[in-house]
Parts: structure tokens; sequence; C-alpha cells
């Protein structure tokens, strides 16, 4: 070879190559170290869903013995006939609402099923018998430790003996835990092994798996049954205790290794002459992912502790927080639970949208945050519009100017996104005593406490007192009396007469519904009808009055009749065809059946609303919008509302001839409607004075006891007979 090509190669190829080769080396050893970063952030993700399946079974047989440990609970168990729905409110429905259990079943020591749901299913039998294959070795188990008085476990912190497994109900995963029903002071004498069982269930899959997800950022986490996944699927085995597979959770990997490999091969393709410059880049790459490691490690921290939205800390942290307080308190300390819920909060939600109330939800945890101060306590978020304060004060006195700020911070308007919104907060205040330590018990008598509160007219405070348990049994028993009501005779349609303003004319009538208790006598509608909604009884109280209306409008072919609908019923998207299949059966012509519905209706972000309103009012059916003028955006929203008829309601009417009266509201509202081709109607009319006021004014049509009170269908079928057909006392 001629000595200049030799030294060409020494020259240039020979240290080329050393680039190229170092470059490559460099290239294996980032593809290694990738992979390893990859591995180990795997193998932590997979100990982070084992540790959280763990936490959980723990967090479950805590909760259970909130109120398993009670003596309270072991009487009425051990009672020959035990009060089925004390136990439903207390070891059941309790569970369910506050920590999202999915089952809760009491099983005797003769075996029979005193309490039992699972996932909406109430039937305690068959509920208990998807469980039982699962269940009944656990039986065994704690009964024969209790019978050896077997009390390992038991601690400060573990009040009592459990069992709890992972197993199979159906083709779901679950938690099931058992712990016995025994007393908490030890006056009550009970014989080990006779005691009944406590059951607890949490499926491991739907709602579990998407709140883990969210909250540890797991992507597309799943459940299967299938043992063989693909590498782009990372996989913890879910086992019993006896160790048998029973599945899988799934989810896409997280690989930090694979992602700065990918961005820094680009670079490393500028060969040796860049080999300088890509070394820093790639210890750069690294020291950047170390800190992206470490970001994400503390967010993930944060998220599980915080709520997503507001920021505040959340349902666990809070009980967490307080657990601590309580058993840490000093004796001179007065340490309480506050447990907050937002006064017409949801109308928010159903007239300005959810992006609004988010924000509001935003704004109000900054008052709560400012109001409690850095030392007063802490406030978190425990879902939806309802909120939690720990706090620890040197009297009660403290605690209750503090609920009286609270509650006036809220009061003070809001406006977000341009709108004026004005709110009210209603809260629920439990003292711990002086040897309290379970949080959970201070949390739910706070709660008790909030009912009350609402019960007694919002935005005000009240503090728990032995009486208040006896409201929620209240409560209860009012949702039972309402379902026999609904199967017997004592629900009944009342009618009020609707005159024209001009002429006092009969025009037509509005159909109220009244309930007449054999014992309690005439209960008000304002009364039942929040009990009805809340527990969906709306519906069928609704269907009801509706057939008897257009039933008795047949009898009256010369008035129309008005029906009030609730929210839960539009929204229901079998309405419409509900209500024609009524008019069809009683042979009544749509034209004269009006339907009153709220502005809480109209903000419905499914459409089945507004399908339904379409629907009927192509039928010849009319709609008016009742308490026109009382919601957040009536004046506004009365461009695109699809109705025929604005009701003012009293509440204008009754400041007629005071000083700053209504008549120039009154007016603009008619004034309004006239523009839009819509009819008016006022309710409330109790004087004569105002009878003439509202025909001064123009309206169109008036109702109230000036004119006549609710009546029932005899005695319209009077009044036409008689051609009574105007009001009394005019």
């Amino acid at each position: 070879m001629p000595p200049r090509q030799l030294r060409f190669i020494l020259n240039f190829a020979v240290p080329l190559a050393f680039a190229m080769g170092l470059s490559f080396a460099l290239y294996l050893a980032l593809t290694w170290s990738a992979r390893q970063s990859d591995y180990l952030a795997q193998e932590r993700q997979s100990q982070l869903v084992t540790l959280i399946v763990s936490n959980m079974q723990a967090d479950i047989a805590h909760d259970q013995e909130s109120s398993s440990v009670w003596d309270d609970a072991v009487r009425v168990v051990m009672n020959q006939t035990p009060d089925r729905e004390w136990l439903e409110n207390n070891l059941g429905q309790w569970m369910q609402t506050y920590f999202q259990h999915d089952g809760a079943f009491i099983v005797s020591p003769k075996d029979d099923i005193l309490l039992g749901f699972l996932d909406g299913q109430t039937d305690r039998h068959a509920a208990y018998a998807r469980i039982a294959d699962v269940a009944r070795p656990l039986i065994e188990k704690l009964r024969s430790r209790l019978v050896r008085q077997d009390d390992t476990g038991v601690d400060d912190h573990v009040l009592s003996i459990g069992e709890s497994d992972i197993g199979s109900i159906g083709a779901r995963p679950a938690i099931i835990s058992l712990k016995p029903i025994i007393s908490d002071s030890g006056n009550i004498e009970q014989v080990p092994g006779q005691e009944f069982i406590h059951i607890a269930v949490r499926f491991l899959d739907g709602n579990f798996l998407d709140t883990i997800g969210r909250d540890y950022l797991f992507e597309n986490l799943q459940f299967t049954r299938i043992g063989a996944v693909g590498d782009s699927q990372s996989r913890a085995p879910l086992r019993t205790v006896s160790g048998k597979l029973i599945g899988y959770l799934t989810w896409k990997p997280f690989r930090p290794g694979t992602a700065v490999l990918g961005n820094a091969t680009p670079f490393l393709a500028g060969g040796a002459a860049l080999l300088l410059g890509l070394t820093g880049f790639l210890g750069a790459l690294a020291w950047r992912r170390s800190s992206h490691l470490i970001r994400s490690r503390r967010q993930l921290e944060h998220m599980a502790h915080s709520d997503g939205l507001t920021g505040l800390p959340n349902r666990a942290s809070f009980s967490r927080h307080l657990g601590s307080v309580l058993a840490t308190r000093r004796p001179a300390d007065t340490v309480a639970a506050l447990y907050l819920d937002l006064d017409r909060f949801k109308e928010v939600n159903d007239t300005l949208g959810h992006p609004v109330g988010d924000a509001l939800l935003i704004e109000v945890a900054a008052r709560l945050k400012d109001t409690i101060g850095q030392s007063a306590g802490m406030a978190a978020r425990v879902g939806g519009d309802e909120f939690t304060v720990a706090v620890t004060a040197a009297d009660i006195e403290s605690i209750e100017r503090l609920c009286e700020l609270l509650v006036a911070a809220v009061r003070r308007p809001f406006v977000i996104q341009g709108h004026p919104i004005t709110i009210g907060l209603s809260a629920g205040v439990a003292i711990a005593a002086e040897d309290c330590r379970d949080a959970s018990e201070l949390t739910r008598k706070a709660d008790i406490a909030l009912y009350h509160a609402k019960a007694a007219g919002r935005n005000r405070y009240a503090i728990f007192g032995s009486h208040m348990d006896e409201l929620v049994r209240a409560r209860r028993q009012m949702e039972q009396d309402l379902r026999i009501a609904l199967e017997g005779h004592q629900i009944s349609v009342h009618y009020q007469p609707v005159y024209s303003a001009k002429d006092q004319v009969l025009k037509g009538v509005e159909a109220l519904v009244r309930w007449r208790h054999p014992q309690k006598g005439a209960i008000p509608p304002d009364v039942f009808i929040p009990v009805a909604e809340e527990t969906r009884l709306i519906e069928p109280l609704g269907e009801l009055v509706l057939r008897e209306a257009c039933f008795a409008a047949v009898h009256w072919p010369d008035l129309t009749v008005a029906v009030n609908v609730s929210a839960i019923e539009l929204r229901n998207e079998t309405y419409a065809m509900r209500v024609l299949s009524t008019l069809n059966a009683a042979g009544l012509n749509p034209t004269r059946l009006e339907i009153e519905i709220t502005e809480s209706a109209l903000g419905d972000n499914s459409g089945h609303c507004e399908r339904n309103i379409a629907a009927l009012r192509a039928l010849g059916i009319r709609f008016a919008l009742d308490d026109f003028g009382t919601g957040f955006s009536s004046f506004g929203r009365l461009q695109s509302l699809d109705v025929d008829r604005i009701k003012i309601d009293k509440c204008f009417v009754d400041g007629f001839g005071k000083p700053g009266g209504n008549e120039e509201i009154v007016r603009a509202m008619i004034k309004l409607a006239q523009a839009k081709g819509l009819r008016t109607t006022a309710e409330g009319i109790e004087t004569p004075e105002q009878n003439a006021v509202l025909q001064r004014l123009g309206c169109d049509d008036v109702q109230g006891y000036l004119l006549s009170r609710p009546v029932p269908a005899a005695a319209i079928d009077a009044m036409l007979a008689s051609d009574a057909g105007i009001g009394r006392a005019l």
C-alpha cells in the first residue's frame, strides 16, 4: 500500500472508525440503561398496584369498625326482632354512601341474613348467594378464632379481629372483609363464637380502577383473567390468601428509558464529531429524566392525598388528619369535625353548566381556607359540593364563631365568568368527647348534624346531639311511609282554579298533590316532595298525579289542566312516551294539557329534557315556566326557552303596595313575555289590591287564595254545574 494511502487511513479512517465504534458502544450502553430504567419503572408500578390493593383491604376493615364495634349495634342485632331499618342506616347505607362499599351483610350465629345488599341488588338472600362461596370459609375461620379468643393483630388502631380475602364474585374481583359486631365498652356480655358478623364488599374493577388510574396515572388500567399479555402491557396478579390466582390488573407501562432513548437516537447518528456534545446532551437528558421522575413522584403523592379540582386534601387525607388530631389532643383542646354542604349548588350546574360549577367550587375552597386560617384547622373536599373541616379550638364558643364566619363567607355573592351567583352553606358540627378517638364516627355525627341544619332551613349550622339520630330515622320512616302511600289510597289530587285576570272567568286548573297520612294527618308537599325526589319516588308520584288530572279533565271540556313535572321525571328519556300513553288512556286532547317546569329542568346536559319538551309540544301540549324570576338567569335565558307561558312567583306579588314594591319588576316581566308572544299567570293572589294591580299591568291569568284554594275534583264539578266560575271575595 502506498505510503500516502496509509497515511490517509491512519489520519482519517482509524479515528473515524474509533469514533463510530465509541458511538456504537455508547448507544449500546444507553440502550441497556433505557431497558433497565423501563424495568425498574414497571417494577415500581407493579409494587404500587399491589400496595394499593393491600391498603384497600386494611382501609375496608378499618371502615367497618366505625359501626361494628358499637354497643348500639350489638343491642340491635341481639334483639329478638332486630330493627332492620336501623341496621340498614348504620351498618349498610352509611358504609355505601361514606366509604363507597359495594355491598354489606350481617350474618347471625345461625347463618341467617339480617341485612344484605350488593351493587344495587337489595334482596338480601339473593345478594348473599352471590358471595356465599367466598364468604363461608372466612366466616368459619373467623368464628373459630372468636371461640379461641384469638386476638392476634388487635392493637390501639385495630379494635377487633377480622378476616379478609380477595375473591371472584361472578366474573368480578372483589375484596371481602369480615368483622364481628362487638361491644365498644365491654359491658355487654357476648358468647365467644356467637357474635353476629358484618361483611363488607368492594369490587376491584369499574369505578375502583377508574379512580386508581386517574389518581396514580395508570393508563388503561383494567382487570383481566387472561394470563398472557403482550409487551405493550404491564400486569400485577390478584391472588387469594391461599395463593389462588383469580386474574390480573393490567395497564400500559410507563417507559421513561425508552422515551429518553427515542429522543437521544437522532443525535447519536451525528457521529464521532458530535460525540462530546452528544455526551453532554445525554447527561442533560439524564438529569432532566431524574428531575422529571422526582417531580412525577411528588405529583403522584400529592394526587393521592389531594382533591384534583380544588387542591384541598381529599377524604382519605382528612380522615388520617382527624384521627391524628384526636390521638394527640391535649386535655384542654376542643376538637370538632364539620361537615359542610353548599345550598343551591345544583341549580348552578343545571342553569350555568358544570364548568361554571367547577370554577365556583374552586372559589368556595379558597374562601374556606381563608376563613379557617393556617392554625385553626384543615378543610377538605370529600366529593361533589361537600367539604369537611377538622378544628382544634379553646372552647365550643370558638367553634361556633368559626361556623358563623364560614356560613357568612359563602353567602357573599360570587362572580364566576361574568355571572353573579349567590349560594349558601349548611354545616353540621360534631364535638369530640374526651375519650373519642374514632375519626369516622365523629364525621358520621357531623353528617347527621348537617342533615338537621338543612331540615331547619339551610344557611345555618347545627351541633350534633343524641336527638339527631331520631331525625335520620324520621326521614327514613317518611320514605317508607311514602312508598306505602303510593301503593294505597293516601295520595290525592286537588285542583286550584286559574282565572282570567281581565274578566275573572274560570279558564283552567292546576293539579296539586296532597298526602293524608292515616296517623300523622296532612303532610305538606314541601316536606315530602324533596324526599320523593331524593329517592326517585317522584316518578311514580308524578305519574299518579298526571293520570288523575287527565282523567278528571275529561269531564271539564272547557278547562285546561296544568301539571307540575320534576326535572328528574323530564330527564327520563321515556317521559314523553308515558305522557302520550296517559293521554290516550284518558281520551284527553293534548292541547288541553299544560306542563309546568322549572329552570333546573333546562340545564340537562344529556339533552333528554329538550327532546321530551320538543316531542310533547309537537303533539300540542303546552309548557309553562314556573317560579319565573327566581332562578339564576331567567331574563337572559327567556330568549331561548321553548315554553308557552311564564308563571310569576308569589314572592313578587307579595311586594305590591309596599315601599320599594315589585310592581315595576312584574310590569317588566309581563312586557317581556308579551314581546316574546308568551302568556303570563301570576300566583299567590291573596288581596283585591293585588288582583287589581295585575289587571292594570296586563297579566293574562291569576290564581291564589283570594279566588279559590285548591279543592277536590268534586268541587270543580260543582263550580261548573252552578256556573260558579268566578272567584270568591272579589
